[in-house]
């Protein structure tokens, strides 16, 4: 039985993730819902990868229950046969392509993305025969976008590829929400077109944390695509972001970056909370440094987009300069431990590389070195910089994201495209030990001041009250029927009559 039950049912709702997979913002929705007793969570991730066989995550008593939902590839065959179409339909998808085309059309868009989510309710469910093929083309031919002699030309074939994939992402707008309070919607694209459509079939409040990557992903497949298919995709994620911007009560920016993002997506101003993230100083206590040999630390899970190979290319450079020195490669994955290998060996420097997994006690996690290189990939936690700061360790960060703002002047940061000016900056504080010992322990001081967890659970919590308690019981201002006495009367006398 939870000791603390709590009168708000909140939603948290990720993109394949939370509580089942150990992904980029698996750690900080674990430190919400575990923080955040007071709270009931009923947990929702939908996801287009295969579902996950138990959560990865012990679910704390809190939580009321924790749903995968997979979104199916191929619609049943009686779901294209039998599917009725609403008269409102074309209307519905000729206003989602012209919105999604044009990027100042935002109104237009949510209103066709509005429609398509009242059909998407039905069973037999109607997206498999919605005409986007045929009304993007529409929208293409006759230049419902500011700028058609910028678009690259779109071949039937393209629309209905485009098509295609579009109808797939449309899938999550048939996934039930729970019966909540308030829907809390961490991630990209597919959490949010679910969190929308539930938000206008039940009118819950919607909270929405941008949390979105520094660095781009680079989705698997998408490459092959026609340049036309490409904008198409990246046009419809934009205007997703900008509908979510629009209809939420409150948009937490994890950073000054991600408010920038949302400000220039259309948020407004008023709505933005920024709420760093943050981890448990108990956790990274920090460590003496280890006097030899010269070593550095990378974290990431070692696969292709993990920000590994710009990290072993100025390797290479350290090594040249500073012979002897050490590489701890700490959190590569079982996925990619085979891919990082190969990465090492052709490196030519394989005895001076260490491969570990992630350890177990994040105590260890970055100092085993003296240095931690930040070289970030997408799929990298929001938190991982600031875990390198609370051990008491410097960075050598690149300028990417908000790493500059996160770091302040107690970290030393560099050009995103130049390994050769990070290895230069590493070199510099592996030969510095006073200037290097002074960056760590100003760098864990400034974690300690702004990047706790008790601090993102405690304004987390004032916002589930703002948005998700029921609203306060009305006030009537009373004035009495008859001249005050001279002497005291029964406080309740007051409440006898009032005027109306």
């Amino acid at each position: 039985m939870n000791p603390t039950p709590s009168r708000e049912r909140i939603c948290l709702l990720t993109g394949g993730g939370y509580p089942y997979r150990r992904d980029a913002l698996g750690g900080w929705c674990r430190t919400l819902v575990d923080g955040l007793h007071r709270f009931r969570f009923e947990l929702l991730t939908v996801t287009d990868r295969e579902l996950p066989s138990a959560p990865a995550y012990p679910l704390p008593l809190n939580v009321g229950s924790a749903r995968a939902i997979a979104l199916s590839r191929k619609p049943a065959r009686f779901e294209r046969r039998r599917a009725h179409l609403p008269d409102s339909a074309s209307d519905a998808v000729a206003q989602f392509c012209h919105g999604l085309l044009d990027e100042s059309a935002t109104d237009v868009f949510a209103d066709g993305l509005r429609g398509l989510a009242e059909m998407a309710g039905n069973r037999p469910s109607p997206l498999p025969r919605l005409p986007l093929a045929e009304k993007l083309l529409d929208a293409w031919r006759w230049g419902l976008h500011p700028e058609p002699d910028n678009f690259p030309k779109l071949s039937v074939r393209d629309a209905r590829i485009a098509a295609t994939l579009l109808r797939h992402a449309l899938r999550a707008l048939a996934v039930p929400v729970p019966d909540v309070d308030l829907v809390h919607c961490v991630g990209g694209t597919t959490p949010l077109l679910a969190a929308l459509a539930g938000r206008w079939r039940s009118g819950t409040p919607l909270l929405l944390t941008e949390a979105r990557t520094p660095v781009t992903r680079r989705r698997p497949g998408e490459e092959r695509l026609s340049p036309a298919v490409r904008l198409v995709l990246r046009r419809f994620r934009s205007a997703v972001a900008r509908t979510g911007y629009a209809e939420a009560e409150i948009i937490a920016p994890l950073s000054g970056y991600h408010h920038g993002w949302a400000l220039d997506h259309g948020a407004e101003p008023t709505r933005l909370v920024r709420v760093p993230a943050g981890v448990d100083p108990k956790e990274y206590p920090g460590a003496v440094e280890v006097e030899n040999p010269p070593s550095v630390v990378w974290a990431g899970s070692g696969g292709p987009d993990s920000g590994l190979t710009p990290m072993l290319d100025a390797f290479a450079e350290i090594t040249a300069a500073l012979p002897g020195t050490v590489l701890h490669l700490v959190g590569v994955t079982a996925k990619h431990e085979e891919y990082c290998a190969d990465r090492i060996e052709q490196t030519g420097q394989a005895g001076a590389i260490r491969m570990n997994p992630l350890p177990a006690d994040p105590r260890e996690r970055f100092t085993v070195g003296q240095v931690v290189a930040h070289v970030p990939g997408p799929s990298d936690p929001p938190s991982r910089l600031i875990e390198a700061m609370m051990s008491g360790r410097p960075v050598v960060a690149l300028d990417v994201g908000p790493a500059a703002e996160t770091l302040g002047e107690t970290g030393v940061v560099v050009p995103a495209d130049d390994p050769s000016e990070l290895a230069i900056a590493i070199v510099d504080l592996l030969r510095a030990t006073p200037r290097r010992r002074a960056l760590g322990d100003a760098a864990r001081q400034r974690a300690l001041n702004h990047f706790t967890a008790d601090r993102v659970v405690r304004v987390y919590g004032a916002l589930y009250t703002d948005l998700a308690a029921p609203p306060p019981a009305q006030a009537f201002e009373l004035a009495l029927a008859v001249p005050a006495p001279r002497t005291p009367m029964p406080a309740t006398l007051r409440w006898l009559t009032r005027e109306d």
